[in-house]
């Protein structure tokens, strides 16, 4: 069992950066793969990044070069550095834990939850 609380989130001006942080408590926090999902109002839960034990990487396609994920085990904390960022940006962002080797980009494949973090990039 594993604990997540999100932080870090806010309203920013477009062009502007942000950095999500998730600590975590419980369980070995290195043998989770962690990821990041966000979900903006009316439309479905979306990736965005995660980042394994091993260190592979994936991001969503339409973020990379904006968004970096990055963890630190000693701190049990996993960072989303949010640069550039755009009103269409704005939704809730949720960290997430997978035991899985095959975590990949699906939410199904990641079974714990933090309670999630607004972010809203407007002017």
């Amino acid at each position: 069992q594993v604990q997540l609380v999100e932080s870090g989130g806010g309203l920013v001006q477009p062009g502007g950066s942000l950095r999500l942080s998730c600590a975590a408590s419980g369980r070995t926090f290195s043998a989770y793969a962690m990821g990041w999902f966000r979900q903006a109002p009316g439309k479905e839960r979306e990736f965005v990044a995660a980042r394994g034990w091993s260190g592979e990487i994936y991001y969503a396609d339409s973020l990379k070069g904006r968004f970096t994920i990055s963890r630190d085990n000693a701190k049990n904390t996993v960072y989303l550095q949010m640069n550039s960022l755009k009103p269409e940006d704005t939704a809730v962002y949720y960290c997430a834990a997978s035991t899985r080797t095959d975590f990949g980009t699906l939410a199904a494949r990641y079974s714990y939850w933090g309670q999630g973090t607004q972010v809203t990039v407007s002017s």
